[in-house]
């Protein structure tokens, strides 16, 4: 048998709700944008704010090398190549067309360099030889894309090369493009850091980053732009406000002004009509319990991850939090047990929950404290 604990949600400030007193906020429609598909995603929460065939198959042009900046970085992290590697450029990356960093057959050029020729430059020739470099070549490489695409969760990819190179076997979406930027941000800050450089000079060629909105709004720090006269003029781009992370994605729009453009508009909608709060922190106790025939008669209850929600503003005064916790806990119980549920609700409807975990070990008490225990339940449930 459950039973409920039903409390207003009490935020990190420590001001209680008063649920009954404010209105629910009316969001308008988000703008309408001409491009293929695009979407507005909260970099902590996760909630999709704007989102327009996110998941319909299109040409990721040079956002591919999201991708292998993230493979890179991860290979670094994992001590299998180091930042000051010194790479010989090969006659296939030196013959890359595109776009370029404009290395030359046989130089030595070191990783740290090649990462910034790919993320400032979108240099297709140094994609190709940091891709020589971790895997001996870009095939097997691409081979090493796609197992991080699929341990990431980017359903619907698949990449051929390190570049974007157009190939009918290299797609991807809108919302694993999403995907990949959180994971780049969260696990990589280091070298997302790279993406806000706004130029980088190599072999006394000066090159800014195709990022225009680096320019323009001083909120956003990275992170790509992708073009190919089949893919369209496309952008990830991320930003922070008041402490708030978005990104966005827009692909398949006609030309650079246009990426840009809607690139913004979509940002300043998101964050006119929503925002984002971080309720409870991993480990956070949400409530107290008592407990029969142990050691100790009470036990507080957490949440293991941290819960973040992203709501429409002025709603997160209209949140109830609703906890179903087992009815008698009897001793023993092991750190980290599920014992009940939390949920969120909002207009009566549940839009998050989190299992409950005993926060600690509680060993079985004494013999005298068990029977006495078991006396006081078998009266209460005589009741």
């Amino acid at each position: 048998m459950k039973y409920l604990i039903v409390k207003p949600l009490i935020f990190l400030a420590g001001i209680g709700l008063n649920i009954a007193a404010t209105a629910v906020t009316v969001v308008p429609p988000p703008p309408e944008i001409a491009a293929t598909s695009y979407l507005i995603v909260d970099a902590d929460s996760g909630y999709y704010l704007v989102q327009k065939n996110t998941d319909q198959p299109v040409e990721p042009a040079s956002l591919t090398k999201m991708m292998t900046a993230y493979v890179v970085a991860s290979q670094i992290s994992g001590g299998h190549i180091a930042m000051t590697d010194q790479v010989t450029v090969s006659e296939r990356a030196w013959r890359m067309g595109g776009s370029r960093m404009f290395i030359e057959v046989g130089k030595i050029v070191s990783v740290e360099d090649l990462l910034k020729g790919v993320i400032i430059q979108s240099g297709n020739d140094a994609s190709v030889a940091l891709a020589e470099h971790v895997s001996g070549t870009e095939e097997a490489f691409a081979d090493l894309m796609n197992l991080y695409a699929v341990e990431l969760g980017m359903k619907d990819s698949h990449f051929i090369n390190s570049s974007g190179w157009p190939d009918e076997n290299h797609y991807t979406t809108a919302r694993d493009l999403a995907t990949l930027a959180r994971a780049l941000i969260r696990d990589h800050p280091e070298i997302y850091a790279m993406h806000a450089i706004r130029e980088f000079t190599y072999n006394d060629i000066k090159q800014p980053n195709r990022n225009s909105l680096l320019w323009k709004d001083a909120s956003v720090d990275g992170i790509k732009t992708g073009h190919t006269e089949s893919a369209g003029y496309c952008l990830v781009a991320s930003a922070v406000r008041d402490g708030i992370r978005l990104i966005s994605v827009v692909m398949g729009t006609d030309g650079v002004q246009a990426r840009s453009s809607a690139t913004q508009a979509l940002l300043s909608y998101s964050y006119r009509f929503y925002e984002t709060r971080k309720l409870y922190s991993s480990g956070e106790t949400i409530t107290t319990v008592k407990v029969w025939k142990g050691e100790r008669d009470s036990l507080d209850l957490a949440i293991e991850d941290e819960l973040v929600l992203t709501l429409p503003r002025g709603q997160y005064d209209q949140l109830q939090t609703v906890m179903t916790v087992e009815e008698q806990l009897v001793a023993p119980i092991e750190a980290g047990q599920r014992l009940g549920q939390l949920e969120l609700s909002l207009a009566e409807e549940v839009i998050a929950t989190r299992p409950l975990v005993a926060s600690a070990a509680v060993a079985k008490g004494s013999l005298f404290v068990q029977l006495r225990d078991q006396i006081k339940m078998h009266w209460l449930d005589q009741r």
